[in-house]
């Protein structure tokens, strides 16, 4: 009796440790004025892996009513304040991963932009990586990534709950504020 205790107890840390470990890091243009951006249009990044077709659809359409509430609205033209793209890993994928900011995506606009800046990151299993870039400068203007972001393998509806976890954390600092 006592081991099959011990067995509920360490599945269910191991489920709390798995949500708590979706920790990350955001960063932006300092100074930038976030205040101008209203909408965005999604862009392809180069060297992202793909998510099979239901789980991106399902990312997307996460995404996609958190950005609504922070304000932003999709664009349904290739005229957007915002170009945004998004990267992502699983288990398998947890090497050097270099990647051009500020030239990593794909235009259906016409054109990525010409910054030939190289950096390198430790890739963690399920990370996932939002970039918003200027539309009008084409300059990466602010990125944030979390890690165990989702989890392609999960029945939907934990898939989904853990997913809305994520972007929620992901978004949790857009957009900045400004510190006097």
């Amino acid at each position: 009796m006592n081991k099959y205790i011990l067995v509920m107890i360490a599945v269910l840390c191991a489920g709390v440790a798995r949500t708590a470990a979706q920790g990350g890091s955001t960063d932006f243009a300092r100074g930038g004025n976030f205040s101008q951006f209203k909408t965005y249009k999604w862009v392809h990044i180069k060297s992202a892996q793909e998510l099979d077709e239901l789980t991106a659809e399902q990312l997307v359409g996460t995404l996609e009513v958190a950005l609504e509430k922070k304000g932003l609205t999709k664009s349904k033209s290739d005229n957007a304040d915002l170009y945004i793209g998004y990267e992502i890993t699983d288990a398998k994928d947890r090497n050097w991963n270099p990647s051009a900011i500020g030239s990593i995506y794909d235009s259906a606009a016409g054109g990525a932009p010409a910054n030939g800046a190289v950096a390198a990151k430790v890739v963690h299993t399920g990370e996932l990586t939002l970039y918003f870039y200027d539309a009008g400068s084409k300059q990466l203007v602010w990125r944030s990534t979390i890690y165990n972001a989702v989890d392609a393998e999960a029945k939907p509806e934990k898939k989904q709950k853990h997913m809305d976890a994520a972007v929620e954390k992901l978004l949790k600092d857009y957009p900045p504020t400004k510190k006097n």
